[in-house]
């Protein structure tokens, strides 16, 4: 099978009816889109930056916008345009840096798909290069403890909010419902994967006791995940898998090998010890980390983001997409597989032990 040009949800030389909603939903005279780009990444989601000149309205004049919509094909485990949006609502009240909100679409006819818009915000994402800054160890340091304190904000925002109505509360073991929800992803995949399998036995058979109330976990809170502007944090990205759950995942998630995008000495992202990071965040969440907790939670990061890669892959490998960093992405599997066996290990270990 020749494989097809990997499709795309918005097409930029017919954006009439993206910009009649827009006028619509801003109460604008009228609204021009001068300039459209897709930005880099957006394996899971599209975003585009759309500059605009809107007549009319409390929003007249020149504005940069980023526009977020489903790829052609999307992850189960991913949230809806319209919960995200809620979301980043319910993240900018409680204090937490993000690309402002603007407006969303339910209505799939507009673009091809539901989408909302925000604010552009100017800073580096690409985290090999941020990992690779050579001022990394003058800022590093200072930016894991921004993190960590940033974390434990989006840690804060209550369920009782109304803009995040939408995500379900679960009832039960927080680490159970993970692998719940991996093993549920793997039952689509085109081929099995026992190394893959194992380890979320292991992970359901590990798993820790929850502790305290269920919080708003980002998700995919990692570097590549966030904004840089001149060494210091200008906004969290990327929502699309915010749920309730375990803090303890996300610290996971954010300290894990895979995310640490070959700077592996720097334990925080790649960018700064673990301490560093942790301690702002136990300073500002007042909560003490387990660090057999966060040991667990590395693992649960390498099977999730495996399960998420296998996905990847086979939407290149069987779904006919052409894309190379979808190909690249199914390659990994076997490295986050060993990566988890690792990591048992060393859990074990330190189980064993007391360290």
């Amino acid at each position: 099978m020749t494989a097809e040009p990997r499709p795309r949800t918005l097409e930029p030389g017919n954006l009439a009816s993206l910009e009649t909603w827009l006028a619509e939903t801003l109460g604008a005279t009228s609204v021009t889109v001068n300039e459209v780009a897709l930005l880099s990444g957006g394996a899971v989601q599209e975003n585009w930056r759309i500059d605009l000149t809107i007549d009319g309205g409390p929003c007249t004049g020149a504005h940069a916008w980023v526009l977020r919509t489903d790829a052609a094909a999307v992850i189960s485990m991913s949230l809806d345009r319209a919960s995200e949006y809620g979301v980043l609502q319910a993240a900018q009240a409680g204090g937490v840096r993000v690309a402002e909100p603007i407006a969303r679409c339910s209505e799939p006819a507009v673009i091809g798909a539901p989408f909302l818009v925000q604010a552009f915000v100017a800073g580096n994402a690409q985290a090999r290069r941020i990992v690779r800054d050579p001022a990394l160890a003058e800022f590093g340091p200072a930016l894991a403890a921004e993190l960590g304190e940033t974390l434990a904000a989006i840690h804060r925002i209550a369920s009782r909010d109304a803009t995040i109505a939408s995500l379900p509360v679960p009832i039960g073991n927080a680490a159970k419902i993970e692998v719940a929800k991996y093993r549920q992803a793997m039952a689509g995949a085109a081929e099995p994967r026992p190394a893959l399998a194992y380890v979320l036995n292991w992970l359901d058979k590990a798993a820790p006791q929850t502790t305290g109330d269920f919080v708003l976990v980002h998700g995919d809170y990692r570097t590549g995940n966030y904004l840089v502007d001149n060494g210091r944090l200008a906004a969290i990205l990327d929502w699309e898998f915010a749920h309730w759950g375990d803090p303890d995942e996300d610290i996971g998630w954010f300290c894990a090998r895979c995310w640490r995008f070959g700077n592996v000495a720097n334990e925080a992202g790649g960018i700064a010890s673990r301490t560093a990071f942790i301690e702002a965040y136990e300073a500002a969440s007042g909560r003490n980390v387990d660090p057999l907790r966060i040991r667990f939670w590395e693992i649960m990061a390498a099977a999730k983001w495996a399960t998420i890669a296998l996905l990847q892959g086979d939407r290149f490998r069987k779904g006919g997409e052409m894309s190379v960093e979808l190909a690249l992405t199914g390659h990994m599997v076997s490295e986050l597989e060993l990566e988890a066996f690792d990591g048992i290990r060393a859990h074990e270990a330190a189980r064993a032990t007391g360290f």
